[in-house]
């Protein structure tokens, strides 16, 4: 689903409690179930009929579930003020007033308790991540990966289509932001609310990295926690190079988790369609399927993408052209380079300038063409 916010201190209000609640989970004070926040479709004073879709809205909630208490899929909101967009995780929608049950509970932002706020629905989030920072051409790029099934499943425009709010939405690509093993491995099993908490004021050096690094095709293309990796090891190395003394160990470490991320995403989706036989590889001395496991580190892509002859050759046939020799050959061999940097750098020992310049150079693409651009015009073929 997609719904414009009312202004970026709406949102803000949400991921204050959220992030206060992940916090104290993270601390043991409270369980994890009671890391949520409830988000109301607030209704128009100017519309006195009901919401038209308001039962196809409801109706989401069921596809939640599958077999007994299996998730089915990843129910998302997306949420912006047009210069910032979020993704929440959604666990609940329901008709009822929650304030009723909630009270003056902590789980309801004070804006809700207003006299004169009424809800068509409400949803329960239970995690909220920022997509884009203060940039609004990345946020119509973004929203165009989604589909509006009300506006003959057409990519969501700003500029057309905004009728009978909240939109509900298909994603063609298949992108999860909540994956409990992935956000393990990225934000040390933190909450996604806190880990932007974390790394605000990118933004400016995001749209810096869009329009004279990247381009605007290849920026669009990487994953979202990706370009988070490298704009966050990007601000912080320009912000400490002229520091001789200080410690550059968290660009590499940033880096290397952009190439993580951006890797493990296409590894996934170009082994969608090869058949489970040819997708099974020997990872840590257990035979694992490549194509549905991981989130996998630097060395294990290397070994997977480089070293398993069968799934080399599915890739070979997978990644489009002109980038197939360079994920399928050089790939591997720059993430078993950047791991055994990385390594030491994970584990307290100090990297000086000189070495993550030319590193950073090496990736972002500072007098060459970045190894990260690259990875980022990686396509993979249709069908």
């Amino acid at each position: 689903m997609w719904n414009p916010a009312y202004g970026s201190d709406v949102v803000e209000g949400h991921v204050r409690i959220l992030r206060d609640l992940a916090t104290r989970h993270r601390e043991k004070q409270i369980d994890e179930d009671d890391v949520y926040v409830w988000w109301g479709k607030i209704r128009s004073v100017n519309r006195q009929k009901p919401l038209p879709h308001l039962q196809k809205v409801l109706d989401l909630e069921g596809e939640l579930k599958g077999e007994g208490d299996v998730v089915a899929r990843e129910l998302q909101l997306y949420l912006t003020d047009y210069r910032s967009l979020y993704v929440a995780h959604v666990t609940e929608i329901t008709p009822d007033d929650v304030r009723e049950d909630e009270g003056e509970g902590e789980h309801i932002p004070a804006l809700y308790k207003e006299a004169d706020i009424n809800c068509d629905c409400w949803f329960r989030l239970m995690d909220i991540r920022r997509l884009i920072s203060d940039d609004t051409l990345s946020v119509v790029a973004e929203l165009t990966k989604l589909n509006n099934t009300a506006y003959h499943d057409r990519p969501v425009s700003i500029y057309g289509g905004m009728v009978d709010l909240p939109l509900i939405v298909t994603r063609p690509d298949g992108a999860r932001y909540f994956d409990a093993d992935v956000r393990g491995q990225l934000t040390d099993g933190r909450h996604w609310v806190e880990f932007d908490g974390e790394r605000g004021g990118i933004g400016a050096t995001e749209r810096e990295l869009r329009e004279n690094s990247f381009g605007e095709d290849a920026w669009s293309q990487l994953d979202p926690a990706a370009r988070v990796f490298i704009a966050t090891a990007e601000k912080l190395y320009r912000d400490h190079r002229a520091d001789a003394a200080f410690d550059f160990s968290p660009v590499v470490i940033d880096l290397a988790k952009a190439f993580e991320v951006q890797t493990n995403s296409l590894l996934h989706r170009a082994l969608d369609k090869v058949p489970p036989r040819d997708r099974f590889v020997n990872v840590k001395g257990q035979s694992a399927d490549a194509g549905k496991g991981g989130p996998y580190g630097l060395s294990e892509l290397a070994h997977i993408i480089g070293e398993s002859r069968e799934i080399n050759e599915a890739l070979k046939k997978r990644i489009a052209p002109p980038m197939t020799a360079w994920f399928t050959a050089s790939l591997p061999a720059i993430l078993k380079e950047l791991g055994k940097v990385r390594g030491p750098a994970a584990h307290s020992v100090q990297l000086d300038r000189s070495a993550v310049q030319k590193l950073r150079n090496q990736y972002v693409g500072v007098g060459c063409e970045g190894e990260l651009v690259r990875l980022a015009k990686v396509r993979i073929v249709a069908g």
